[in-house]
């Protein structure tokens, strides 16, 4: 029997997802994106060689793996193709694996010129977008006013749509930020024009699962972001605008909540976090600029520098319970590498008080001070390590650590870039 697979972030984003879904699709039939934009970022190294995606599900590059775009997805057709000529010209026969939901509403130029208009009026206090019009896709498509990719194969019914949209668009551009309004007429016309290329790739991808399911195939659901970004459990409001727990591969794909069989945690060995926010263990110390500088902190996405502190155990129990992940992957080990000294956060304290656990809100964590606990730091390499017996004394009982505080076993490790450099100690896809 096949197993249907989550794979999520577990901290603010940038856990290393794509590496890790790229290695276990060895083993898959399928990978399916379920929620998110091209906000996402996921960077692939194989043999040395570097594909960064924010769209496409990262098992397109492995031979005989469909690839599968949900409902719960918002869409560029602008983006989605300029991905997919990059990996043509890679030699990548994309338009063969990918196949997409025709219930996927579209981002449109409007939604972006709204998302950066947005930011711009904010100013200090703008939480950190991308820019890419995620966020007001999103918020279209809770209104019930999206366009979506259905309509675009009728033709009268989807410029009445679009015209109705670019008109509240345009007059919030306008009036409100008194910014430029976007052209109906080419707007229509670019969207048609994807709407041809697009055709081909569009399938039933809830009845092409369920048809998986009943083949006994293993599936990957492949999430964007990180749990503490939910729009509904995160650190509201400064988190994106969908579901990044598991509970949206459910209804980012338009399956039941009972098919699936695993989900996997992803976390750094540390904690990062991109654009504004509560980051309760953020370091600004020569520790910090060691995470930053060997992590190569830098968004593939944006190309924001990333915001570095010590592993967050408070937040990362919390985000276990909201996914009710099964198993963990810590990523990224080999960055401590070299560190005298390791802190892990072990509790929040306000005015002396410890806290339960997170905030509900961002505000609350103005005053609260980390609870650190301090271990042992390593000399010695563990770059491209594949074995745990292979790691520094110290490096497993860093591990053993966080293992025994989060109550969750450490399944993977990854010590390196590229896909074969991590250690599987449990697979997702072994009952």
């Amino acid at each position: 029997m096949g197993r249907f697979v989550i794979v999520i972030g577990t901290q603010w984003g940038d856990e290393g997802k794509g590496k890790v879904v790229d290695l276990l699709t060895e083993r898959a039939a399928a990978v399916a994106r379920f929620q998110g934009g091209h906000n996402a970022g996921h960077t692939l190294v194989i043999g040395g060689h570097k594909t960064i995606l924010s769209l496409i599900p990262s098992g397109i590059l492995r031979d005989g793996v469909r690839c599968l775009i949900g409902n719960g997805v918002v869409l560029s057709l602008e983006a989605l193709f300029r991905e997919a000529d990059m990996l043509l010209a890679q030699g990548v026969p994309v338009l063969e694996r990918l196949r997409i939901s025709p219930a996927c509403p579209l981002i449109l130029p409007s939604h972006a010129a709204l998302d950066r208009a947005r930011e711009a009026a904010q100013g200090v206090n703008a939480i950190g977008t991308t820019g890419r019009g995620i966020g007001p896709a999103y918020e279209d498509k809770v209104a019930r006013r999206a366009v979506r990719v259905a309509d675009l194969y009728q033709r009268d019914r989807f410029a009445a749509k679009l015209g109705e949209m670019l008109d509240f668009h345009n007059f919030i551009l306008q009036r409100y930020f008194a910014q430029p309004p976007v052209d109906f007429q080419r707007t229509l016309d670019q969207q048609l024009e994807y709407a041809e290329r697009l055709r081909p790739l569009l399938l039933d991808v809830t009845g092409a699962l369920m048809q998986l399911r009943s083949q006994g195939a293993n599936v990957m659901f492949e999430g964007a972001q990180g749990a503490m970004l939910d729009v509904d459990v995160g650190t509201y409001p400064f988190v994106t605008s969908s579901n990044t727990t598991a509970g949206g591969a459910a209804t980012g794909t338009g399956m039941g909540p009972c098919v699936f069989d695993y989900v996997l945690g992803i976390v750094k060995a540390y904690t990062t976090r991109v654009g504004a926010g509560p980051f309760p263990t953020e370091l600004f110390d020569d520790y910090g600029e060691h995470l930053s500088r060997v992590g190569h902190e830098f968004g593939s996405v944006t190309g924001r520098r990333r915001r570095c502190g010590w592993f967050d155990v408070v937040a990362l129990r919390r985000s276990i319970m909201h996914s009710s992940v099964s198993g963990l992957c810590v990523t990224k080990l080999d960055v401590l590498d070299g560190l005298d000294t390791i802190r892990i956060c072990v509790g929040y304290r306000v005015h002396g008080e410890t806290l339960p656990g997170p905030p509900l809100f961002a505000d609350a964590y103005a005053e609260v001070e980390p609870v650190y606990e301090e271990m042992p730091g390593w000399t010695e390499c563990t770059v491209g390590l594949r074995e745990r017996g292979a790691l520094p004394l110290n490096a497993r009982r860093y591990l053993e650590r966080i293992e025994e505080l989060i109550g969750v076993p450490l399944d993977l490790i990854s010590t390196g870039p590229d896909r074969d450099d991590t250690i599987v100690l449990r697979h997702p896809f072994d009952s």
